[in-house]
């Protein structure tokens, strides 16, 4: 991961230690900054993740679990990874506003995703587009970086497409006989590998605050249709594809996710990330990083039950 080191004396707290959250922690301690996560449950660091501060938030309780103020005593950087409650404020920030608001904040870091740009019809888009989110999760997604934008924290959004990584890759579903070679025509989807959002993080939390865009595209370089990310998943494995499904015929079959998720065809354009803020992707393509998940994965005993198959 490249960029610029983070200055000692920087605690970070990381709100939803999810996939990407536990990952992004575990990098941070490697570079010496003092971490603490939160958890829905109680939990406690064991093994590698042992030096780890464990916090309980639970927004969805009755009543809410919000970590006491002494708990987030020293915090100078905070990254939000939980998604908007349905029908309600964004959580994080209805609860935890108060406190973070009190602690003395370098930096705050939200994960949106490149859903509020909505339908391009397959054309770029960088973070000068306007919004165009369908109704639903990407509209809730928009609605909350709007509130955190509005709150007076240092905030900086990250809008990012489909995560893929170790334990989140094809290759498992693939092994079981369950993927779908679905083809749409002119159809791309853009994605991003989980080690890169990590590196986008960090780097971006060590610039000076003057050198952060308040919005930012965290993709790869290469949008394209996911049976050609299927095929290069398959390929490695030496295994054969599924037969080709067309879209036009299944869409009625599908569940109402599945047809959002195929509905939206743009390509999240990453020049600010690459060319502005000078970061290097160590994935810049699928190719490079299912070939280093399956490495990973092979290397881990992994027993490859993905947590989501990425696109």
């Amino acid at each position: 991961m490249n960029g610029p080191l983070v200055k000692s004396g920087r605690q970070l707290l990381v709100i939803g230690a999810g996939y990407t959250g536990l990952r992004l922690a575990r990098a941070a301690r490697q570079r010496g900054l003092a971490v603490r996560l939160t958890s829905r449950r109680p939990r406690q660091g064991e093994g590698a993740d042992q030096d780890l501060g464990w916090l309980q938030f639970d927004s969805a309780s009755e009543p809410a679990l919000v970590p006491a103020a002494e708990a987030l005593a020293g915090i100078t950087d905070v990254l939000v990874s939980v998604p908007p409650a349905q029908g309600r404020a964004e959580p994080s920030l209805e609860l935890l506003g108060p406190l973070l608001r009190q602690l003395p904040l370098q930096w705050l870091g939200y994960l949106s995703t490149t859903g509020v740009y909505g339908d391009t019809g397959g054309a770029w888009v960088d973070e000068t587009a306007p919004p165009a989110p369908r109704a639903g999760r990407s509209q809730a997604r928009l609605a909350a970086e709007q509130a955190w934008l509005a709150s007076g924290l240092p905030v900086e959004i990250f809008r990012l497409p489909a995560i893929y990584g170790p334990g989140r890759s094809p290759f498992a579903s693939l092994r079981a006989g369950k993927s779908r070679l679905i083809h749409k025509p002119g159809q791309v989807f853009s994605r991003v590998h989980v080690d890169d959002v990590v590196g986008c993080l960090l780097h971006c939390l060590a610039l000076p605050s003057g050198r952060r865009p308040t919005v930012l595209n965290l993709t790869d370089d290469c949008p394209c249709p996911s049976s050609e990310t299927l095929g290069y998943a398959a390929h490695l494995l030496g295994l054969k594809l599924p037969l080709v499904e067309q879209y036009a015929a299944i869409e009625a079959s599908m569940g109402a996710m599945a047809r959002s998720f195929w509905s939206e065809n743009r390509r999240a354009s990453n020049q600010l990330l690459r060319t502005t803020l000078g970061y290097d992707l160590r994935y810049p393509s699928y190719r490079e990083g299912y070939r280093a998940c399956l490495a990973e994965e092979l290397a881990g005993g992994q027993s490859l039950r993905s947590a989501g198959s990425a696109t």
